[in-house]
C-alpha cells in the first residue's frame, strides 16, 4: 500500500491546470489569472477633479483666506460626463464636479466647503497649491501597465481594477466539473424514510458541497445500485461530461463491490489502490479517458475525508492556484490516544483545536469511527498520527491540518 504522502503525489500528478478560456468580468471571481493583463490605456483616461468645487489657476488663489478672500468670475459650469467650452483664464474659474474633466488652463480644484458665491462670481477663501484636487490621467494605471498577474486569485478589487482598465472578458483557468457518484443498493434519499437496512445517502450532499466549497463545479449523478452494469454505465457517462469523477462506495473487495470491476471494463489505468491510512484505506485512483477518477469508500467520514485531503488540492491544481494545502501546525494533543496492536496505518484524528497561551492545543470531537459525521461536523483540524507512534499521551505532540483555514501552501 502506498504511504498518504506518496498517493497525495500521485494524485497531483494526474492533474494539471485546465486550458485558460475567457470568461465575462462577473464570472471571475475567485478565478486564476491564466495570463498578465496589461492595461489598454491610461486609468483615468484624462485629468479630472477628485472634488467638488472650482477649477481655478493655483497662482490667482495663492493669497486666498477666509479674512482676504479672492473673486473670480466664473465662466462655465462642468458636471461630471462634460467637457468645459473654454478655458480657465486668469480671473476667472470655473464650477467643476468630482470626476469632470480639468479645462485646459486650470491646474487646481477648490472645494466647495473653501468658497461662496453664484452663478457668475466666486469668492475663494482658500489657497490651493498647483496639482490640488487633481486626478492625472494615467495616475491609476498607465498604458501597458500590469493590471493582473498570471496566477493571481481574482478579488474583488481585481476585477474592479479590471473595469476600469476596460476589461471585459479575463482570460482564467475554469472551475473543473465534478461529477458525483453514490453507489450502494442500502441507498435512499434524504428526503426518504429509510426502510429496514437502508439509510440515507449522505455522500451526495456532502461531496458536493465540499466540491462546491473548493471552487469547483459539482455535477451530481443519480445514486447507482450494486449492478455491474450500472455502475460501468454510470462511470461512463460521468468521465464523459466532467473534469473529475468521484465515486463513493464500491471500492473494497466485498462481493458487491463494483467500481473497481466497472473501471476495468471502461479500460481506465489504474494508478492506485490502498493507502496505508485509516480512514478511507480503500481509496483508489484510475485515469479513464485522460480525466481522474477517484474512488472513496462509502462510509461518510472516509469520503468527506478523501475530498479534503486528496480531491481538494487536486482541484486547486485544476483551477491554476499556487497554494494547494490548508496551514499544517504541530498542537498538543489533549486528549491521550492508542492504536490497536498490529495497526500500523496512519490515522487521521478529528479534532478541534484552539490557540491558547501562544501555541496550538487540540482534542479529539467525538468517536472516531468512520460513519461518525457528528465527531466531523464539530471539528475543525485533521491531526495525523503517523503509523509508528503506538500511542499519544495527554499533552503530546501531533501534525495537524486546519480544515476551516484558507491554503497557504
Amino acid at each position: 500500500m502506498l504511504t498518504y504522502r506518496e498517493a497525495l503525489v500521485r494524485v497531483l500528478e494526474t492533474a494539471a491546470p485546465l486550458p485558460a478560456r475567457r470568461v465575462p468580468l462577473d464570472e471571475a471571481a475567485g478565478l486564476v489569472a491564466a495570463a498578465d493583463v496589461a492595461s489598454p490605456g491610461p486609468v483615468p483616461p484624462f485629468t479630472n477633479s477628485g472634488m467638488d468645487g472650482y477649477a481655478v489657476r493655483a497662482a490667482d488663489v495663492a493669497g486666498a483666506s477666509a479674512g482676504t478672500p479672492v473673486r473670480l468670475r466664473v465662466t462655465g459650469d462642468l458636471p461630471a460626463g462634460r467637457v468645459a467650452g473654454g478655458a480657465v483664464t486668469p480671473g476667472t474659474a470655473q464650477r467643476i464636479m468630482t470626476g469632470a474633466p480639468i479645462p485646459d488652463g486650470a491646474d487646481a480644484v477648490v472645494p466647495v466647503e473653501g468658497t461662496s458665491g453664484d452663478a457668475d462670481q466666486v469668492e475663494v477663501r482658500r489657497a490651493v497649491r498647483a496639482g490640488a484636487n487633481v486626478r492625472l490621467a494615467g495616475e491609476d494605471l498607465a498604458p501597458g501597465a500590469r493590471v493582473v498577474a498570471r496566477g493571481a486569485v481574482l478579488r474583488p478589487a481585481d476585477i474592479g481594477l479590471l473595469a476600469v482598465a476596460g476589461c471585459a472578458t479575463v482570460a482564467v483557468h475554469a472551475r473543473p466539473r465534478v461529477a458525483i457518484v453514490t453507489t450502494g443498493d442500502e441507498l435512499v434519499d434524504v428526503a426518504e424514510e429509510p426502510g429496514p437496512g437502508r439509510i440515507r445517502d449522505a455522500n451526495v450532499h456532502a461531496l458536493r458541497a465540499q466540491a462546491a466549497a473548493a471552487g469547483a463545479r459539482p455535477a451530481v449523478f443519480p445514486r447507482v445500485p450494486d449492478r455491474r452494469e450500472d455502475v460501468t454505465e454510470a462511470i461512463r457517462r460521468a468521465a464523459a461530461e466532467a473534469d473529475v469523477v468521484v465515486t463513493t462506495g464500491g471500492i473494497s473487495m466485498g462481493e458487491y463491490d463494483r467500481v473497481k470491476d466497472a473501471l476495468e471494463r471502461l479500460g481506465a489505468d489504474r494508478v492506485f489502490w490502498r493507502v496505508a491510512q485509516k480512514p478511507a484505506g480503500p481509496l483508489g485512483l484510475w485515469r479513464l479517458d485522460g480525466r481522474p477518477v477517484v474512488g472513496a469508500p462509502g462510509n461518510p467520514v472516509a469520503a468527506m475525508l478523501v475530498m479534503e485531503e486528496y480531491v481538494r488540492p487536486m482541484l486547486r491544481r485544476m483551477m491554476g492556484h499556487a497554494r494547494l494545502f490548508r496551514p499544517e501546525r504541530e498542537a498538543a494533543l489533549e486528549t491521550p490516544w492508542e492504536r490497536r496492536t498490529g495497526d500500523d496505518r496512519l490515522h487521521f484524528l478529528r479534532v478541534l483545536a484552539r490557540e491558547e497561551g501562544g501555541s496550538l492545543r487540540a482534542r479529539l470531537s467525538g468517536t472516531q469511527g468512520s460513519g461518525v459525521v457528528s465527531s466531523l461536523a464539530r471539528a475543525n483540524a485533521l491531526a495525523l498520527v503517523p503509523g509508528d507512534v503506538a500511542r499519544v499521551p495527554a499533552g503530546g505532540r501531533v501534525l495537524v491540518h486546519l480544515v476551516e483555514e484558507p491554503e497557504d501552501h
